[in-house]
């Protein structure tokens, strides 16, 4: 596996698809540039979800997170788009994604999404 920033997310076989459990997630380097001012944004990047058949492979999540870093992204579009990301592949039972950013001009901004499966 490369160690190079990677859009690409790999998951792994359940190694217990018959239990009912939840991954949490914690990622407190996040890092991606405001699209305003190209100045850094930096946040705590928290993954709450119920596997179903596929658990995401963690060292192809550091370097998804890692990819965001020069990118311009809004707060928003940056949870929802690692929750859609993620559902894609790990297709969980249900899954919050929430972003915790660092205050910036006196505004501290925390972003959840969520999705269950239907």
């Amino acid at each position: 596996m490369s160690t190079a920033p990677s859009k690409t997310l790999e998951v792994k076989p359940n190694p217990a698809p018959g239990n009912r459990y939840t991954v949490e997630l914690e990622a407190p380097e996040f890092t991606c540039l405001c699209p305003m001012t190209g100045q850094p944004d930096f946040a705590v990047i928290f993954v709450s979800y119920e596997p179903d058949q596929y658990i995401v492979e963690l060292k192809s999540f550091k370097l998804y997170l890692w990819s965001y870093r020069n990118e311009g992204v809004f707060h928003e579009a940056a949870v929802n788009a690692i929750l859609d990301d993620l559902v894609a592949v790990v297709q969980p039972r249900r899954m919050t994604v929430t972003g915790d950013f660092n205050i910036r001009g006196g505004i501290h901004t925390t972003v959840t999404a969520t999705w269950e499966k239907p």
